[in-house]
C-alpha cells in the first residue's frame, strides 16, 4: 500500500477540468459531510498529483475546509497534473465512477473518452459552443484608435502630480484637475514653449482627452477619476449561502451609530447641484450623521417632498438647509428655486444658507473663473436676472474651491447652525453604547463560533 504523507490544505489544488465537468456540490451536502468527518474522522485519505492537485476527495476537502482543518492524509500518486493532463483527467473521472451524476455531468464527461483528441482543447470547445447565443449582434464599424501620450507629458505630469496630492479625495472630477492646474500652468506641449495651459475650452478639452488616455495606457489608476453622471446598479448577489454566513456574522452589531442630530431644535440637510462632489461632502456629512441630497441642476420634485416629509417627521423648529452651487445664472436659481419650492409647495419652516459659492468667496479666495468663461455663453433664460443681481458677466464654479477648502467651508458652517455641546453629547454617549453592544455580540456570537470549532 502507497504510503500516506500528511499534506496542507492550503497547497491543494483544484483542476480546470474538475470544475468544468461537474457541477460544485451545494452547502447542504458539505454541511453534512463535514458533520460525519467531524464525529467519524477523515476514512478515506485525499489522492493526489505530485504537484498537489486532487483527484480524488473535492467535497472531503471543502469539508475539512469548513471545519478549518489545516491538513489532510494523503495519497500521491506519481504523477504531475501539468506534464501529464490526459492521465489524470482519465483518473479524475474513475474517481467519480460511484457518483450520482447530473445529465450535463456525463455529457461533459464524454468529451474526454476519445483518448486521441487533445483534453484541454475539448473543453475549451464546449465552453465556446455553451456560450452561443440566439439573438443577432450589430457590427462593429470604424477603429478607436488612441495615440501615445508623447508631446503632451508636461500636462499629464502635472495632472499625476495633482492627483496624488489629492488621493484622500478619490475619485476626482476632470474640473477639479482642471482647477489646480491654473495654480502653476504647465506646458501642453513640450516642443511649444508658447502652449501654456490656460483658463479656456481648449486647454480643458485637451485634458479630459490626456486624462482619459492616461487611464487607458494605465499611467494613471482608474479608481482615481470619477464620472458620476453614468449610474451603475448592480445587485448584492452571492456563490453560496457560507459567503453570505460569513459577511453577516462578521458585520453582526458592527455598523450602529447614534443621531448626533437628536437633539438640535433644527433639522439639517446639505443640498448640492453636482453629482462630482459626492466624495468631498460624505465626509462632512458622515461626521455630523447629516442627510445630503446630490443632483445634476435643478432638483426634480420627489427629492423636495422626500424631504418635506423627513422634515415633518423630526418634529424640529426649522429646516435648514445647507446648498452648494455654481455662482452663475443656473447656479444662482438652483438655490433660490429649491429653498422656494421648500416654502410654498411644501409650507416648510425653512432657513436656506448658500454656503458656496460666494462672491465673498471668490474675492478672498481669488477664485479663476470658469472655462466657459461668460455667462452669456451658457444661453440661461436666468441670464438677465443674474446679470442684474452680480453686475458681471463671469461666473464661478464649485470645483474652483479644492477639495480641502470646500470641506473646511462645509464644516464651518455646519458648526455654525448647530449647537455643539449638544452635539459633543450625543458623541459621547454613542461611545458607552457601542461597548454594550460589543458584550451583546459575543454573547450571540457564542453558538456560530463553538459550532466552527
Amino acid at each position: 500500500m502507497r504510503k500516506l504523507t500528511l499534506v496542507s490544505i492550503s497547497e491543494l489544488n483544484e483542476s480546470a477540468e474538475n470544475s468544468y465537468l461537474y457541477d460544485p456540490p451545494s452547502d447542504s451536502e458539505i454541511e453534512q459531510l463535514a458533520e460525519s468527518i467531524k464525529t467519524k474522522g477523515l476514512l478515506e485519505p485525499i489522492i493526489i498529483t505530485k504537484d498537489r492537485y486532487i483527484i480524488s476527495g473535492h467535497r472531503r476537502i471543502a469539508a475539512c475546509r469548513l471545519l478549518e482543518k489545516e491538513s489532510v492524509r494523503c495519497k500521491v500518486l506519481p504523477i504531475t497534473y501539468r506534464n501529464n493532463r490526459k492521465r489524470f483527467v482519465k483518473l479524475l473521472r474513475e474517481a467519480n465512477l460511484q457518483r450520482i451524476k447530473k445529465v450535463n455531468e456525463f455529457i461533459q464527461e464524454g468529451l474526454v473518452d476519445d483518448s486521441d483528441k487533445n483534453i484541454s482543447e475539448n473543453l475549451l470547445i464546449e465552453k465556446v459552443r455553451g456560450s452561443l447565443v440566439d439573438i443577432e449582434s450589430f457590427k462593429i464599424e470604424g477603429e478607436k484608435k488612441r495615440f501615445q501620450i508623447k508631446g503632451n507629458r508636461p500636462l499629464l505630469d502635472a495632472a499625476l502630480r495633482i492627483i496624488d496630492e489629492l488621493r484622500d479625495y478619490w475619485a476626482l472630477s476632470d474640473r477639479q484637475i482642471h482647477y489646480k492646474l491654473l495654480n502653476d500652468p504647465p506646458l501642453k506641449n513640450k516642443n511649444d514653449p508658447t502652449s501654456v495651459y490656460r483658463n479656456d475650452a481648449a486647454s480643458y478639452r485637451l485634458l479630459t482627452n490626456i486624462l482619459t488616455r492616461g487611464r487607458l495606457f494605465e499611467l494613471i489608476p482608474w479608481e482615481a477619476i470619477a464620472d458620476d453622471t453614468r449610474p451603475f446598479v448592480s445587485w448584492n448577489v452571492y456563490n453560496n449561502t457560507s459567503l453570505f454566513i460569513k459577511e453577516q456574522l462578521d458585520g453582526f452589531m458592527k455598523d450602529y451609530h447614534r443621531n448626533f442630530l437628536q437633539s438640535q431644535p433644527n433639522w439639517i440637510e446639505i443640498i448640492a447641484e453636482k453629482l462630482t462632489l459626492g466624495s468631498i461632502i460624505r465626509p462632512v456629512a458622515m461626521k455630523y450623521h447629516i442627510p445630503y441630497t446630490i443632483g445634476r441642476g435643478y432638483s426634480s420634485i420627489n427629492p423636495r417632498h422626500d424631504l418635506a416629509v423627513r422634515f415633518e417627521g423630526s418634529g424640529k423648529v426649522k429646516l435648514i438647509c445647507l446648498i452648494l452651487s455654481d455662482l452663475d445664472p443656473d447656479g444662482d436659481e438652483i438655490a433660490q428655486s429649491f429653498a422656494r419650492s421648500m416654502r410654498d409647495d411644501f409650507h416648510a419652516n425653512i432657513c436656506p444658507i448658500k454656503v458656496a459659492l460666494t462672491w465673498e468667496q471668490i474675492n478672498t479666495l481669488k477664485l479663476p473663473t470658469s472655462p466657459d468663461r461668460k455667462a452669456s455663453s451658457k444661453k440661461s433664460s436666468n441670464l438677465s436676472k443674474y446679470l442684474r443681481k452680480h453686475n458681471s458677466d463671469d461666473i464661478w464654479e464649485l470645483e474652483a474651491l479644492s477639495p480641502q477648502q470646500l470641506q473646511k467651508i462645509l464644516d464651518e458652517s455646519v458648526r455654525g447652525v448647530i449647537n455643539t455641546a449638544l452635539f459633543n453629547q450625543e458623541m459621547q454617549n454613542e461611545k458607552g453604547e457601542r461597548m454594550e453592544l460589543n458584550r451583546y455580540r459575543e454573547q450571540a456570537l457564542k453558538p456560530f463560533q463553538t459550532e466552527r470549532r
